[in-house]
């Protein structure tokens, strides 16, 4: 499964968010925040039914000026 994620920094610590589930974690790094993640989403999808096929999802970058 291939999971669409957002990353931001909070002071010193990466947050990285599934954007489909909401289910998030963090890390020092990017990479440790990912691996965290992933962890948790493991174990998000560990008793659900993942045979139900997923819709396709986009994302793109959106410029608001403020």
């Amino acid at each position: 499964m291939i999971c669409t994620v957002a990353i931001s920094k909070e002071d010193d610590t990466y947050i990285a968010k599934d954007i489909r589930t909401s289910v998030v974690d963090q890390g020092d790094t990017v990479e440790e925040a990912l691996e965290n993640l992933k962890a948790a989403l493991e174990l998000y999808y560990e008793d659900s039914d993942t045979s139900v096929p997923e819709g396709v999802m986009y994302t793109t970058s959106l410029e608001v000026c403020v």
